[in-house]
């Protein structure tokens, strides 16, 4: 029961969210409540849930609500997600071409890692889609990568937590982690050796913003029969590669921040 009391106020907060933007102004608790077939009090409790996340504003002279600036920041960081996806795209097919592996593209999201595209090779079938999915950062070769360039603060906390051994061989020791993520400083590539799956190894590169900051990641994929321990480096510096392209596509220039 809360479970489907949850989804109701849900749904209706969305449908408050659809009636703000469909007038073009601002409405009152009293018609929002008649429009949506509620009492005035439960429509008050939603419209303050709402305006807690600054997703509406309340007029100070109409006590009327309208649209809050929570969803332009909203929609910015959709739009710089699809101004990534677009910039990276040719970089990340001329990767998959030249390793034959699948390559995807990844950014940081909570304190997980989401991938935002992936190009898989035209000889290959995909396996499996990554886009949309969100996998934990101590065992994806994106989420080294991340992690390696967040700030310090930022990365201590989040390796002072439980890390969750995905399999036998996810590294679960933050000290030994740790020196490894200095490693992907000084290399400018990170690696996963069956972390995440069994049989599925992966080198991920930096994307760097015209600021200088990590704002994504690239990486290869593919079975570990294929991308071996001994294709690491060849496979890291193609990436490295792909990422720097795609960092000065999105603005960067050598010297900007690190």
């Amino acid at each position: 029961m809360m479970r489907n009391n949850s989804i109701q106020a849900l749904d209706r907060g969305l449908t408050i969210l659809d009636l703000l933007a469909d007038t073009g102004g601002e409405l009152g608790v009293t018609d929002l409540a008649r429009r949506l077939g509620v009492h005035k009090s439960t429509a008050y409790r939603l419209l303050a849930t709402l305006q807690g996340h600054d997703l509406v504003d309340q007029t100070p002279d109409t006590e009327k609500y309208r649209l809050g600036h929570g969803l332009v920041r909203l929609a910015g960081s959709v739009t710089a997600a699809m101004d990534l996806v677009k910039a990276s795209r040719p970089g990340l097919r001329d990767l998959a071409s030249a390793t034959e592996e699948t390559i995807n593209l990844a950014i940081l999201q909570g304190d997980q890692v989401i991938n935002i595209d992936q190009i898989t090779p035209v000889n290959q079938l995909v396996n499996v889609n990554w886009v949309g999915k969100q996998t934990p950062l101590h065992c994806t070769s994106n989420g080294k990568v991340l992690l390696a360039f967040m700030p310090g603060e930022e990365r201590w906390r989040l390796l002072q937590r439980p890390l969750q051994r995905v399999t036998p061989r996810t590294i679960v020791d933050p000290k030994l982690l740790e020196r490894q993520l200095l490693r992907v400083q000084n290399e400018g590539y990170a690696f996963t050796l069956e972390e995440l799956e069994l049989g599925l190894n992966a080198v991920a590169a930096p994307v760097r913003g015209a600021d200088g900051h990590v704002i994504a990641a690239v990486s290869v994929s593919g079975p570990s029969y294929r991308v071996t321990p001994q294709r690491l480096p060849e496979l890291g510096e193609l990436a490295r590669r792909t990422a720097d392209s795609v960092s000065r596509r999105m603005g960067y220039t050598t010297g900007g921040e690190q």
